[in-house]
């Protein structure tokens, strides 16, 4: 079992397929295995993204300047953080909000020494507003916070079951990946994570899982090292 964990979740997983905003029934649901898993003892940082509401790069933001909005996703991601604090909260389970960008009357600042201590006392710890830097996407600091934390392992939880050669959604016979390393994900082109954040796990060899949160129970099975998903390694 994975004694701390990464784990990246997406807004458009918390949408549970809406396409905008957040599903309150699949939220809770989210958080009830999150808490199972912070009862083993298992320490959790969650990285959450901000696409059910806003996206930098999304047809939306095409006239806008790029950093404006970078700046408006970053703070999405904050609006997600602060529902799943809440969510985690009424499970029972001590949560803390820290963010990249500083708004103290909500969340922490971001410090990484106190995001260990919260870890190390049992608190399930999310990361909001990304890296705080415009051009960076959540993936790039999910794979930033994994490292800066010492995390044992990087999971990405999305709403497909692993790396294919080609979206399965689109493409029935594309083949998933049991295991896959990150220099032939880069080669292959494959849309996992973004180039930076695949690079980024490569140079620190970062292991990350890439599994499905909609089927329930799962995000427990992957903490716990049952074979799931697919298996990314240096």
């Amino acid at each position: 079992m994975f004694k701390r964990v990464l784990l990246k979740v997406s807004g458009e997983a918390l949408a549970a397929g809406r396409g905008f905003g957040i599903d309150a029934i699949f939220i809770h649901k989210v958080a009830e295995e999150i808490a199972q898993v912070a009862r083993t003892g298992a320490q959790v940082a969650i990285v959450v993204g901000g696409g059910n509401f806003f996206r930098g790069v999304a047809e939306q933001a095409i006239d806008m300047d790029r950093v404006a909005a970078d700046h408006m996703g970053m703070l999405s991601t904050v609006i997600n953080a602060i529902a799943l604090q809440d969510a985690i909260e009424k499970q029972g389970i001590a949560t803390r909000v820290m963010s990249a960008i500083a708004m103290h009357e909500v969340a922490e600042p971001y410090i990484r020494r106190r995001a260990i201590r919260h870890l190390e006392k049992g608190r399930v710890v999310i990361f909001g507003a990304g890296t705080g830097n415009p051009y960076f996407s959540t993936d790039t600091a999910a794979a930033l916070r994994a490292m800066e934390i010492k995390a044992d392992v990087l999971l990405k939880a999305t709403s497909v079951d692993g790396i294919y050669t080609a979206d399965p959604k689109k493409v029935p016979d594309a083949v998933k990946f049991q295991t896959i390393t990150y220099m032939e994900i880069l080669k292959l082109g494959l849309k996992v994570m973004d180039t930076t954040a695949v690079s980024l796990c490569k140079d620190n060899s970062m292991p990350m899982i890439i599994f499905s949160m909609r089927e329930e129970g799962n995000i427990m099975r992957v903490v716990k090292g049952e074979t799931i998903g697919s298996m990314v390694t240096a």
